[in-house]
């Protein structure tokens, strides 16, 4: 899309013209219209899409014609990178904190597991590795990083500052896109009631409120992979993406995985197979959780050093993220992964993950009980 509004019908009759910083001018008829006719929109088009929408400036309805018109032309990595930068402009901020990494997932692999990638969180800032992880309720597993880890005894009744607070002293935190992501309330309902995918399904693990540089990202739907690389590489992360083959979010241990690798702008396209590893192969059933409590005693089980299909898979992710945060990249994925295994395996075996876990419940108590009045 140019950045000179096109003079269709609609919009002229249309008072609602917007000027970007840059001093583009944009409107919502001029955006439909461009969508209509399977046109691609640039950059600071669906910035300024998002920055309206986040604002609370856009009727429910047009909302929801722009979401399903985007989709259904199919999302571009410009257009996701506009929309990621002006979500990030409405998010409240975690700074001082951009070296951490996260790890996540897209969701929407079904397939209801353990809480494999916080639980690897721990171990990975266990190891040394600060790490800020961005969560939410329940989406692919039986129960979300937010319900497991409250079963588990981490408060979560702080303030934003408390969270950085918190990851500084710890090394680890997580986030919630509901607090850290307090504009997404004007999308909520509307998500709701379309209930088809849209690109907000993507957002969430590209909009991690730290600015965290380092990412490791499952990604459940194939087509979706090539927009998480490209709007991780566009905006300058080190990171590894992956997806099982058999449609897990995780790097897996039921099938081979492919890999992308970004740094410098860069991307190189992989595959791995645990089984290289000595792992062996399972069953998504091996790795099935339960509710709260049940995935809270599997993390803990792991945490304990017990050997499972889950503490393969934790450890195997846990590797995954200190891979794409090492700014080293010597020797094939392979042998990076195969080295950073063994230091999350003596993580674990000498009860450091266990350890990180008592700290975090540790810490969120007392720094929770500081806004008792």
């Amino acid at each position: 899309m140019t950045e000179t509004p096109r003079t269709t019908g609609p919009e002229t009759q249309d008072s609602g013209l917007r000027t970007t910083s840059e001093g583009a001018s944009y409107s919502w008829p001029d955006l439909l219209m461009t969508l209509m006719h399977q046109q691609d929109l640039d950059e600071s088009a669906a910035a300024w899409a998002m920055d309206q929408i986040m604002s609370g400036q856009t009727p429910d309805v047009t909302m929801a014609a722009f979401l399903v018109a985007h989709h259904t032309k199919g999302e571009t990595v410009a257009e996701i990178a506009g929309l990621v930068s002006a979500m990030m402009d409405h998010a409240v901020q975690l700074p001082g904190l951009e070296d951490s990494v996260d790890i996540v997932g897209t969701g929407g692999d079904r397939a209801k597991t353990a809480n494999i990638s916080s639980t690897a969180a721990m171990i990975i800032s266990a190891s040394g590795q600060r790490v800020v992880k961005h969560g939410n309720r329940a989406t692919s597993s039986a129960s979300g990083s937010a319900d497991v880890l409250e079963a588990l005894g981490v408060r979560f009744d702080i303030t934003p500052e408390q969270t950085g607070t918190i990851a500084k002293e710890v090394g680890l935190a997580f986030c919630f896109a509901n607090v850290f992501h307090p504009s997404m309330q004007f999308v909520a309902a509307v998500r709701r009631q379309i209930k088809v995918p849209t690109a907000f399904n993507i957002l969430g693990p590209l909009t991690n409120p730290a600015r965290a540089r380092h990412t490791a990202i499952g990604v459940a739907d194939a087509q979706m992979a090539p927009l998480v690389v490209g709007t991780l590489a566009k905006r300058g992360h080190q990171a590894l993406v992956f997806r099982s083959r058999d449609g897990l979010d995780e790097l897996s241990n039921t099938d081979v995985n492919d890999v992308w690798e970004i740094r410098h702008g860069e991307v190189e396209h992989m595959t791995f197979d645990a089984q290289d590893l000595g792992l062996e192969r399972v069953t998504k059933n091996d790795l099935r959780g339960g509710g709260p409590e049940q995935n809270a005693e599997i993390t803990r089980s792991v945490l304990n050093g017990e050997k499972s299909p889950v503490r393969d898979i934790v450890l195997i992710n846990t590797a995954a993220a200190l891979v794409a945060a090492d700014e080293s990249a010597v020797g094939s994925l392979t042998e990076r992964m195969a080295a950073k295994l063994v230091i999350a395996e003596e993580t674990v075996d000498a009860g450091l993950g266990a350890q990180k876990l008592r700290q975090l419940i540790e810490v969120s108590h007392r720094v929770a009980e500081t806004n008792r009045p």
